[in-house]
């Protein structure tokens, strides 16, 4: 597996290989990590550099772990204070990335939305679609979560963002099995739960239909809500449901007289940004492509409102779920297949919560020149 990254000034290209090679050496783990000479230890990572130049960002990076067994602390790596420059971890959920960073001494973020968005390019900065906050609890919460798409607009929420905090949140004070915690959101507040496995369990909250609220401005034809309602979209007619998870989404399962979605023969990055812009939806919208395999069993696409595509989306996996049973295509306990991999999403009749599981991993940890 080869994972990229920039460092340094002129900046290095890293390829992160988990053999030797030619010109390479080891760095210890991450639970192990100081700023001094890297020493060969087992179950570590090789990489070699390469000199290339770009004037618009400095990355350093400082080690990795492929391993979700692995877990981090509160090191000196992410308690030093250098002007100008960022520590920072990378987590993914189901390739849905994040750079994270450790905003706990503070409620106003260590980075702009601006410098979001560099270091959010894929070629000339860290790549990832979103930086995420951990930041001091508030109204009540553990903690608070903000967080800046690539394009540098501030999302309610992420559901796989969320994954990744609590991970994080986990890896920095060493928690180990099941562990709880409170997170103040744009969307409200969230409840992650470790799991013995190393998964996540998210209580998602209660899906809000109300069009209004998404929201939307398409008519409502259920009660309040918008179900399995026909729109236009670049002289299309699509079927579609609006459900908000405290982030707007527009959830279709086919074109008008279509029988059966086949996401794989979308073209994603057409469709996707005339959903997103829709004059129908004043706050844009996520938009998920859905292909039903059976009442237990789904698989979807996502355009991300302010990322674009992305390999996963949990709030757009719930989202999904939810719209499935409103049209009587689905069962509560659903698995959805994303690119990235699968989520287990159920919403309960009892307490009509959606809870989310999936996996959350670190990547590796690095430093940026701001």
């Amino acid at each position: 597996m080869t994972i990229t990254g920039i460092v340094s000034s002129p900046i290095t290209y890293l390829n992160l290989r988990s053999h030797t090679t030619a010109s390479s050496f080891s760095l210890p783990p991450i639970n192990s990590l100081k700023f001094s000479s890297p020493t060969l230890q087992s179950n570590t990572i090789t990489f070699t550099t390469t000199s290339l130049r770009n004037p618009n960002s400095r990355l350093s990076v400082s080690a990795i772990s492929l391993s979700s067994q692995e877990t981090g602390s509160q090191t000196s790596f992410l308690d030093r204070r250098e002007s100008g420059v960022l520590h920072f971890v990378k987590y993914h959920g189901l390739g849905n990335d994040f750079i994270m960073v450790n905003n706990l001494d503070s409620m106003e973020p260590k980075v702009t939305p601006e410098q979001a968005v560099k270091l959010c390019d894929r070629n000339f900065g860290i790549g990832a679609d979103g930086v995420i906050f951990a930041m001091p609890g508030w109204s009540g919460a553990d903690y608070t979560m903000r967080i800046f798409n690539s394009d540098g607009s501030e999302p309610e929420m992420c559901g796989n963002g969320v994954r990744c905090f609590a991970k994080f949140i986990s890896d920095l004070n060493c928690l180990n099995g099941r562990q709880s915690f409170t997170v103040h959101t744009g969307a409200g507040l969230i409840i992650p739960e470790m799991q013995h496995d190393g998964k996540v369990k998210v209580d998602m909250g209660e899906p809000v239909l109300k069009a209004s609220d998404v929201p939307t401005k398409i008519p409502p034809n259920k009660d309040q809500s918008v179900v399995k309602t026909k729109i236009e979209v670049d002289g299309v007619n699509w079927n579609v449901t609006c459900v908000s998870m405290g982030n707007p989404h527009c959830v279709t399962f086919g074109r008008e007289g279509d029988q059966n979605l086949v996401v794989d023969e979308l073209n994603l990055a057409e469709i996707g940004p005339k959903f997103e812009h829709h004059k129908l939806f004043p706050a844009r919208t996520n938009t998920e492509f859905v292909q039903v395999f059976s009442r237990s069993h789904l698989k979807m696409r996502v355009w991300e409102r302010g990322a674009g595509a992305t390999l996963a989306c949990g709030t757009g996996a719930c989202a999904v779920v939810v719209a499935a049973i409103l049209e009587g295509r689905s069962e509560r306990n659903c698995t959805v297949d994303l690119p990235g991999g699968p989520l287990e999403i159920e919403w309960r009749e009892d307490d009509n919560h959606v809870y989310m599981t999936g996996p959350a991993e670190v990547v590796f940890y690095g430093s940026v020149q701001l």
